[in-house]
């Protein structure tokens, strides 16, 4: 597949308007998981003409064409990242919100022989680790 945004969501024959490209090219430069607020509050520093209709609009296209991903961390908050990545967990911090991405080959091996041991052959997961930070 393409290496970005908003080549995917040409190569998928998405109109990009420039409003769904300055939407994409944020999502593209964004290193967290931004919820539909956090986005339009960075596209609209970008394009103040931009409103959040047009970004919940943008980022509901982008997940049914597959460019996006949708991850909720229980805060009642849908957020996106990009479909794309690498695969990777998350340990999510309830006291700060604060996402942490991590692999581990350990647990990818564990969760491998989990599924082996069950009969199947796993094609997929998601894991999402709930913590507080310790405190010394």
């Amino acid at each position: 597949m393409s290496d970005t945004i908003i080549s995917r969501c040409e190569a998928n024959g998405l109109r990009l308007t420039e409003q769904r490209r300055t939407i994409a090219q944020v999502l593209q430069n964004s290193a967290d998981h931004p919820h539909v607020e956090e986005l339009y509050a960075r596209a609209s520093g970008l394009d103040p003409n931009i409103s959040l209709a047009t970004v919940y609009r943008t980022v509901k296209l982008f997940e049914e064409a597959g460019i996006l991903e949708k991850v909720d961390f229980g805060d009642g908050r849908a957020r996106y990242e990009d479909a794309e990545r690498d695969h990777h967990d998350h340990l999510i911090d309830l006291q700060t919100g604060k996402v942490i991405e991590f692999v581990d080959p350990e647990i990818e091996a564990l969760q491998e022989k989990i599924a082996a041991k069950l009969g199947y052959k796993l094609k997929g997961h998601r894991l999402e680790l709930y913590g507080v930070k310790i405190r010394k």
